[in-house]
């Protein structure tokens, strides 16, 4: 007969970039079942939308993911805009696309430097997060803050981007587009990465339909989506790109969906800068009507959606918000059963659920109660099975 043990991974761990709380349930090596709970970091913001001027409500939606601090904003704008009917200045539609890319290049920055370390690749990790700090730069030339950017408002956005500031930007996009290609050969090329990363966790396309995934978590799984493309907004139609989809539904498409979009990005940014016309940013909005609206965007993880309500009055009364993770994370159902202890932490995190930042993690005995490992444990436990292939592939201790 086998003997269970019981993992709990969470709610607070390092690698998860929001608390959320996995129950693995083992056998020897194998995960054979998983429990997920949610709602660890419920800060009601729906309800305090409620309190605020709609024009105060893009700042507070812009806190409800610190990497992601555009994505809310936009989507709760467009939301508005869909309500009163609101046409917004072309000028701002390219802007909001520039700002969004650049969310989304260091986003994925921030994933892949995070998944290197949690396989044991730190130099990847430290590479990442060296190349995402030009990304951040650029953020501050354009808004003044490297996060939380305060950038959108109703009709528009609240800042120009200037003339003199665009080769300044336009050169830091170039000196991008090598290490893109760095990474590339890097991660995509590695044996021993592929070796590490291919066949686990996978998410079937199937699974991903059955599962709702979205963003790079199912386009790796082979399904052809995105909101950019599929329902365009701000100026996406008005510029050349391609969707990066993979087949194998494993972390390695995930990570090779991420590394591509890179690209994407960069190419979309550029041509922007290129196209945006003169004129105004602002479409200078003053008052809301009754009505209810909808706003829903390709954020970094996937499918952002905001609801709004109101009364004609200068508030919401009612703001219904769904964060791609939200979907997401679910998959884990599937995506971490039959996989090993060592796969766990790094099949949680491809997913890349919003961060959080304190470490709470311990293997637990279930018949005993009795501590076995904690968070660092199981990071060392995937850090060794990495050196295992590469000491069996003759290609020495990775740094």
């Amino acid at each position: 007969m086998s003997h269970k043990v019981v993992v709990p991974i969470g709610p607070y761990h390092p690698l998860q970039e929001e608390p959320e709380y996995f129950r693995l349930y083992v056998e020897g090596e194998k995960v054979v079942d998983i429990d997920i709970v949610i709602g660890y970091l419920h800060r009601g913001i729906e309800k305090l939308s409620e309190s605020k001027h709609f024009d105060q409500v893009a700042f507070l939606v812009e806190r409800i993911c610190g990497i992601c601090s555009n994505s809310h904003p936009i989507a709760y704008c467009q939301a508005m805009e869909d309500l009163a009917g609101i046409q917004v200045p072309e000028k701002a539609l390219y802007i909001r696309t520039i700002i969004a890319e650049l969310e989304r290049i260091h986003s994925h920055l921030l994933w892949l430097g995070l998944a290197g370390h949690f396989i044991g690749y730190n130099t990847v990790w430290m590479w990442a997060w060296k190349y995402r700090e030009p990304v951040l730069d650029m953020f501050e030339m354009i808004s003044g803050n490297r996060n939380h950017y305060a950038m959108m408002k109703i009709g528009g956005v609240r800042r120009d981007i200037l003339d003199e500031d665009i080769p300044a930007l336009k050169k830091t996009l170039d000196d991008l587009v090598p290490i893109v290609a760095m990474f590339k050969g890097a991660v995509m090329d590695d044996p021993v990465i592929q070796s590490r990363l291919k066949g686990v966790g996978i998410l079937t396309k199937q699974q991903a339909i059955d599962w709702c995934v979205v963003g790079p978590t199912a386009r790796a799984s082979g399904l052809n989506m995105d909101l950019r493309r599929d329902d365009p907004y701000a100026a996406y139609d008005m510029v050349n790109w391609k969707v990066i989809v993979q087949e194998e539904g494993d972390i390695f498409a995930k990570t090779v969906v991420r590394i591509l979009e890179l690209g994407e990005s960069i190419s979309i940014i550029r041509q922007c800068l290129d196209k945006m016309p003169k004129g105004e940013f602002d479409a200078n909005v003053k008052q809301i009507p009754a009505g209810v609206g909808i706003g829903r965007i390709e954020a970094p993880r996937g499918e952002c959606f905001h609801y709004v309500k109101s009364d004609g009055t200068n508030r919401p009364i009612r703001h219904k918000i769904r964060a791609p993770s939200y979907m997401n994370v679910a998959s884990n159902k599937v995506g971490a059963v039959g996989g090993t202890i060592s796969d766990a932490a790094i099949t949680l995190a491809a997913v890349d659920p919003c961060y959080c930042c304190t470490e709470r993690t311990a293997v637990i005995e279930k018949s005993s109660d009795r501590k076995i490992l904690n968070g660092f444990d199981l990071i060392k436990l995937s850090q060794d099975k990495t050196e295992a292939l590469k000491e069996r592939m003759g290609h020495g201790t990775i740094k």
